[in-house]
């Protein structure tokens, strides 16, 4: 039908200005003209004139004619309904062109054509909606719609309109007047009588999944799981399963049901191979798992992450690398905060494969000495500086300041390690006995960096006598920097 093609286009962007637009030169007379189109009218004329005295005036009208008025004759012509169409047809191009100002006078001809049938009248209405959308002017859109409904409450497209109004309204932010349409779009498709089973049931899903959207953008996600749930159930072949399945993961996550995630990620990893939110499952996944206490289960999460990369991320490289980085530092650290030091470098050591830049290898590299020193393995803590230092040299002058306080962070734990090993090494031989010390090097205490903390608990022992304390960073020192994700 005529009337049905013009809701056959998707809704523009959120604004409502009326600056510069066709329709905010019709100013008031366009709701005039929507609400009560004109009959045909005939030249009135003064009720007590004299009619000698008028004859002369009507004998001679034509004197009064000019080339900026439409005769009687012109104004009351009847267009024929091939010509209404041709207004509705161009109309309609013009505002697929974004040519609204050029629409609009075609579509109000049509409006005021006294013989145009309802279809007609039907189909200009909803495309002068159509063009306010286009113009930003919701609200002008939504009293067209309104008006819509007012003149032909029983027609076919009331549902489709109830749902379009919705969808301005949560786009204006009005989020309870959007559920209001959309409810009574479900309730308004099952009163009418149509033969059109199949667009009426879309309509109804479609606003049953809006419900869920609304909710879902409002963070109210106890409601966004009830209506979630519901859609999972559904059967209807336009549902987009992955997406509303993705959705429910995330808003149970927020409302810390931390079973449910890993019960319904897993799910969605079951089923939804390859999409581009499985990377967002796994993070999900891993954290859920580390609130419920289960840290393997959570480093075997994030090592499936990034095992993942060489199979899915060439899809979209940018959502994997983000969510590899992510999940990787925040899981990694949070075990490392609870003491959990081998799973933690388990994760930074994948971590370190992700990206070959200085800017990541650095930091990354850090928490991977430091993590070391905490398992007492300080010869491969010293290892690890060592390859750090080398991106130093690589970099020159050109580091960030960041990286440079890590350079120097990195150089005095590396000189603190050799000098501890150095001290240790006396100690032992004067605890043997004078004959047994061969050349002993007087161990030189090295500087802290400065304008940095100092990560170790005691200072270094003096030359003559004493004990050196091993090595071990302070239980209650400052966390590993975190290498920043990529945005």
């Amino acid at each position: 039908m005529v009337a049905a093609s013009a809701l056959s286009f998707s809704l523009p962007s959120l604004a409502d200005s009326t600056k510069g637009s066709a329709l905010a030169e019709l100013g008031d007379d366009l709701s005039l003209l929507l609400s009560n189109p004109p009959a045909p009218t005939v030249t009135n004329r003064a009720t007590n004139v004299n009619d000698e005295a008028d004859h002369p005036l009507r004998d001679t009208w034509g004197r009064l004619a000019s080339t900026n008025l439409l005769t009687e004759q012109q104004q009351h012509r009847k267009a024929e309904p091939d010509e209404l169409k041709r207004h509705l047809e161009a109309a309609r191009q013009l505002r697929l062109i974004r040519q609204g100002k050029n629409a609009v006078p075609k579509l109000v001809a049509v409006l005021r054509a006294p013989d145009a049938p309802d279809e007609m009248r039907r189909t200009a209405m909803l495309e002068l909606a159509l063009i306010a959308q286009d113009e930003q002017q919701l609200s002008r859109a939504l009293q067209i719609f309104a008006q819509y409904q007012a003149r032909w409450p029983n027609d076919f497209n009331v549902p489709e309109v109830l749902l379009r109004e919705g969808l301005i309204y949560r786009q204006m932010g009005l989020n309870r007047l959007a559920l209001t349409k959309f409810y009574a779009t479900m309730s308004t498709a099952l009163v009418l009588k149509s033969d059109q089973f199949d667009y009426y049931r879309r309509l109804v899903i479609q606003a049953q999944t809006e419900i869920a959207e609304t909710h879902y953008q409002q963070g109210n996600h106890q409601h966004a799981v009830e209506f979630l749930t519901r859609l999972m159930k559904s059967d209807h072949p336009a549902l987009n399963k992955s997406q509303i399945h993705f959705k429910l993961v995330r808003s149970l996550y927020h409302l810390g049901q931390h079973v449910e995630v890993v019960s319904q990620g897993q799910d969605f990893l079951d089923h939804q191979k390859g999409t581009p939110e499985q990377p967002e499952v796994r993070f999900l996944m891993a954290s859920a798992f580390r609130h419920l206490g289960r840290n393997s289960e959570s480093l075997q999460q994030v090592l499936l992450l990034m095992q993942e990369q060489q199979l899915n991320a060439k899809a979209n490289p940018p959502v994997w690398a983000f969510w590899q980085q992510r999940a990787g530092n925040e899981i990694a650290n949070q075990l490392y905060q609870e003491g959990d030091y081998a799973k933690a470098l388990a994760i930074y050591q994948s971590l370190v494969r992700l990206d070959v830049t200085p800017e990541w290898q650095v930091p990354v590299l850090y928490q991977i000495g430091v993590s070391y020193e905490r398992l007492d393995q300080p010869f491969k803590a010293i290892e690890t500086y060592t390859n750090l230092l080398g991106h130093e040299r690589e970099l020159g002058t050109n580091a960030a300041p960041n990286l440079k306080t890590i350079f120097d962070m990195a150089r005095w734990r590396r000189d603190y390690i050799n000098w501890h090993s150095r001290a240790e090494v006396m100690r032992r031989d004067l605890w043997r006995g004078p004959s047994t010390v061969s050349e002993p090097l007087p161990p030189t205490t090295p500087s802290p960096p400065q304008n940095t903390e100092a990560p170790l608990t005691k200072t270094p022992p003096a030359a003559s006598g004493g004990t050196a304390a091993i090595l071990r960073p302070p239980a209650n020192g400052p966390p590993p920097l975190v290498a920043e994700s990529v945005p």
